[in-house]
């Protein structure tokens, strides 16, 4: 019988606590409703966000991970044995915790494209926007080529990250790289790419509208209706 190292007890632990505390906190009746909302054909335990991050809150305080290899482990065990949509959120929660900041750099980007590419659904994909956006603003030199690729690539989800990657970052805001990772998807008719691009735009209006404005001129006959109307709504 093969032992298991420390870490791997730990992070099994971890895995099982969470999996126990969503299924006693389950409600069928609200998870029928969540499965439907979200279009969702991995089911709902019906536990809402707030209820899943006391959860995981426990159980990461009871079950700390003592290295960035340990700590990515969890994720993707947590991610790929899920059976229900919370313990994904689950698996986002733990990859998002502010105490394992320090394990979130380039060298980690292969897990988070997984998530993103099997997520394959806007809740996933948009929170793991968020965490690629504290790692470009932490290491914009590996990770801006990253992201130009990423507007490229055949997946959807991995080009609409690299276009809402920076929503938060206000004046902070890279334009060349933001307007490098639309120009390729300016010409894309799904709605989540054209909604993406009208987000991007919208959310550095608040900084600098004249600029957005004179993007959308130079860019009418290219622009969607969607994006055009999204990136102008807070300009008066």
């Amino acid at each position: 019988m093969s032992r298991l190292a420390p870490g791997a007890r730990r992070a099994q632990k971890l895995t099982r606590q969470i999996q126990a505390a969503l299924a006693a906190a389950a409600d069928p009746a609200r998870a029928a409703g969540m499965q439907a909302y979200m279009k969702s054909t991995m089911p709902y335990r019906g536990v809402r966000m707030p209820g899943v991050r006391s959860i995981c809150k426990r159980a990461f305080a009871e079950h700390p991970l003592s290295s960035c290899d340990e700590w990515q482990a969890e994720v993707l065990d947590l991610w790929r044995g899920a059976k229900f949509r919370e313990e994904r959120y689950a698996a986002m929660e733990l990859a998002g915790q502010k105490r394992y900041l320090e394990y979130r750099t380039p060298s980690v980007m292969p897990m988070f494209e997984e998530m993103i590419v099997t997520g394959a659904w806007w809740d996933h994909v948009d929170e793991a926007a968020h965490l690629v956006g504290q790692m470009l603003g932490a290491h914009p030199g590996q990770m801006r080529p990253v992201m130009r690729a990423w507007s490229r690539d055949e997946n959807l989800w991995k080009r609409r990250v690299s276009i809402i990657c920076q929503i938060s970052f206000k004046k902070d805001t890279d334009l060349e790289l933001l307007y490098a990772t639309i120009a390729p998807n300016l010409a894309d008719r799904d709605f989540f790419i054209r909604k993406a691009i009208g987000w991007a735009l919208r959310a550095y209006a608040w900084t600098d509208p004249a600029e957005v404005a004179r993007y959308v001129r130079a860019h009418e006959s290219e622009l969607s209706g969607l994006s055009r109307r999204e990136a102008l709504k807070n300009i008066g």
